[in-house]
């Protein structure tokens, strides 16, 4: 027998703000990537793409394709740490494909953003992990900053259940952020 999924109430204002919450946290890594590979444009036109949504833009095909793009830029990236840079905006384009399912895995489209940059920045420094707790805590104080988004944001995270397990150093670093957000 299929397990029923309850849905959750999200407007396209839950889904812009996401957005743009993510946007801003993937943003922050961008030149690591691009430190890695300065011709490739894919995560930038991706962290693009959700900035134009969040700001009123139509969620559709050409935000789907830069997420795709991201991601394969991130598949191509010299280092580990630009990888991640290139999976945050990824997260960024794809945070608009929140889906209304009471998931844990849904977390993931609200704040994979964030993890991904900061698991890039625990990278760039030797895979110092005190540098992407900092870094998680930065990315809240971001939330607070972002054109308001963060009680938004807050709001519709409380709505699903807790992050999941797993996932690696990236899936505890959503947690981490998870924990710390719904604790506000």
């Amino acid at each position: 027998m299929a397990e029923e999924v309850s849905e959750i109430a999200l407007s396209k204002q839950d889904l812009r703000a996401v957005t743009a919450f993510a946007a801003a946290c993937a943003e922050v890594v961008l030149d690591i990537f691009e430190a890695d590979r300065p011709e490739d444009r894919r995560p930038r036109d991706a962290i693009g793409a959700a900035w134009e949504f969040a700001r009123g833009g139509e969620r559709g095909k050409a935000l789907r394709d830069t997420a795709w793009a991201a991601l394969k830029a991130a598949k191509s990236a010299d280092s580990a740490a630009a990888c991640e840079a290139a999976r945050a905006a990824m997260a960024a384009a794809g945070a608009a494909y929140l889906h209304p399912l009471a998931k844990a895995t849904q977390v993931k489209h609200i704040l994979g953003a964030g993890a991904h940059a900061a698991r890039a920045a625990e990278l760039v420094a030797g895979d110092d992990r005190s540098v992407g707790v900092e870094r998680v805590e930065r990315v809240e104080r971001v939330g607070q900053a972002v054109r308001g988004a963060s009680p938004a944001v807050i709001d519709v995270l409380k709505r699903f259940p807790a992050a999941p397990a797993g996932g690696g150093r990236t899936g505890e670093l959503i947690r981490l952020l998870d924990d710390d957000l719904r604790g506000r």
